[in-house]
């Protein structure tokens, strides 16, 4: 073990212990301190899920890049393990940057992009990123004895050596493929395709998708591509991204094509790109397949841009809970996984009430909740109900509240954390469309402490939101401008 990894575990292990664990998500990854990103190495090793995250354990802001490690039976119940990899090597001197892991020859293997510095003939300094490897036994790593493994040189002649990260790997028929973001000269964002027989010799095969349009983002990160249903998807994370109607309001975006693939010539045809999620801090997911056939994301739950973190708080960053992906309906639909329901106790529900101007309803309430609204007759055109906004709002007290607000008419959820907390200057709005046709909204909210995750329609859409609030902030309410009739059930999360 180097000094480097070394030093980085102690200090985990020392400064944890003094965070108090009521402060932190309690069925989310978060960081033990310090700062995590992107979620790396979503996979299956000797019956346990692991998950890594970039990681720098010595402040709260992004920093030299290592990587953490958290592993879990059931993704609900999450166990620290200490950190895996650390920036140690001259290939990796100035960070180990995403990527993902797979099960090798008994053994966990993780690829990686190793960021480094090459001088130039004019004596300047530009960095360079490739992909590394490193072995283990899902506790301890070493890294490969020629590393990197695959370069920038590999690429066609206009790809950039600088922008070139973030591999997912995955096997199939007996060859290893990884995929890794990328850009041109030509192109702003694409995804370069790789095959190998031992993970240790690469080549290249092609540039599986690439954004012609110069519209997609200016450097796809973080892709991910596997079948889901009869078709292909392909996930990545693009930079500096316009908005566009009701999609892409995150800048730093998250997206998917849907498509079809051709495996022997290795072509991905795509259609139309649509939003992952549209709440205001998501980014850079990544799939695993659980071996009962699942396909399961997570993402971390944050954006580049907005800090919402109390002033005095240690650690920054915590992923979204696993979401079980499906395909119906020419989209992708997200459920969170069934595993949450082990954990619902304290049931209450209602019935048909009618809400006019504001209501509190007895038992419903709380930080670590699964609660499920449905709202009667939410499209414009039904007889029944005489509503244009119905609001819920959550993590409520006399100081506090988010609102969540249903436009009937423009069939639009705006959601609104202007008063859960926050101190800066930070995006606080985020309003997107309603396309589903259905006579009835139905709005699952899973709450954790300082996060919200919406699921619109049983997973149409979801939507996630960081909030700051104090924990004692812990009412709902309910408020409609005419009369409107909800169903509503509540389970507290008990872990």
């Amino acid at each position: 073990m180097s000094e480097k990894l070394e030093k980085a575990r102690l200090y985990e292990i020392q400064e944890a212990e003094n965070i108090p664990q009521e402060e932190k998500p309690a069925f989310h990854v978060a960081a033990p301190v310090g700062w995590i990103n992107d979620p790396n190495g979503f996979s299956v090793f000797e019956e346990k899920v692991h998950l890594f995250y970039q990681y720098h354990p010595y402040s709260r802001d992004w920093g030299p890049m290592h990587w953490g490690h958290s592993v879990t039976e059931d993704m609900i119940r999450w166990e620290q393990f200490p950190a895996a990899l650390a920036p140690d090597q001259e290939y990796d001197r100035e960070g180990c940057f995403s990527g993902s892991a797979i099960e090798a020859d008994g053994k966990q293997a993780l690829i990686y992009t190793g960021v480094t510095t090459e001088k130039l003939p004019d004596g300047k300094e530009e960095i360079r990123q490739n992909q590394c490897l490193a072995f283990g036994d899902g506790k301890d790593y070493v890294k490969a004895e020629k590393n990197p493994v695959v370069t920038g040189d590999m690429l066609p002649e206009k790809c950039s050596r600088i922008d070139f990260r973030d591999p997912k790997i995955w096997k199939e028929e007996g060859t290893y493929y990884m995929i890794v973001g990328s850009r041109s000269e030509e192109i702003p964002g694409q995804v370069a395709l790789f095959s190998s027989l031992d993970l240790k010799e690469w080549k290249f095969e092609t540039i599986l998708a690439e954004n012609t349009t110069g519209e997609i983002g200016v450097m796809w990160e973080c892709p991910d591509f596997f079948p889901l249903g009869d078709r292909y998807v392909l996930i990545c994370s693009p930079q500096h991204m316009r908005a566009k109607g009701y999609e892409f309001h995150n800048g730093h975006n998250s997206l998917y094509f849907i498509g079809t693939y051709d495996k022997e010539n290795h072509i991905f045809k795509r259609e139309e790109p649509v939003s992952l999620d549209y709440g205001l801090d998501f980014y850079a997911p990544q799939t695993t397949l659980l071996p009962d056939g699942r396909r399961v994301m997570i993402a971390w739950m944050k954006s580049w841009d907005n800090c919402v973190i109390n002033e005095k708080q240690r650690w920054q960053g915590m992923m979204t809970l696993p979401r079980e992906l499906e395909y119906k309906d020419g989209k992708i639909w997200q459920h969170p996984v069934r595993e949450i329901e082990n954990y619902r106790k304290n049931s209450c529900s209602y019935q048909a009430v009618e809400i006019k101007e504001e209501k509190q309803l007895d038992g419903v309430r709380g930080r670590m909740i699964d609660l499920t609204v449905e709202l009667m007759n939410a499209k414009a055109s039904a007889g029944d109900g005489d509503y244009s906004e119905f609001q819920i709002e959550l993590a409520h007290n006399e100081e506090h509240t988010t609102i969540f607000t249903y436009n009937r008419k423009k069939q639009t959820i705006e959601i609104d954390r202007t008063w859960s907390g926050v101190y800066r200057d930070v995006l606080c709005t985020r309003k997107f469309q309603i396309t589903d046709d259905r006579e009835n909204l139905k709005l699952r909210f899973i709450l954790d402490r300082s996060s919200i995750e919406l699921f619109v329609n049983d997973g149409s859409k979801t939507a996630t939101t960081v909030i700051p609030t104090p924990a004692e902030a812990d009412e709902i309410l309910f408020h409609s401008d005419g009369k409107a009739v909800i169903n509503v059930e509540k389970y507290d999360i008990v872990l």
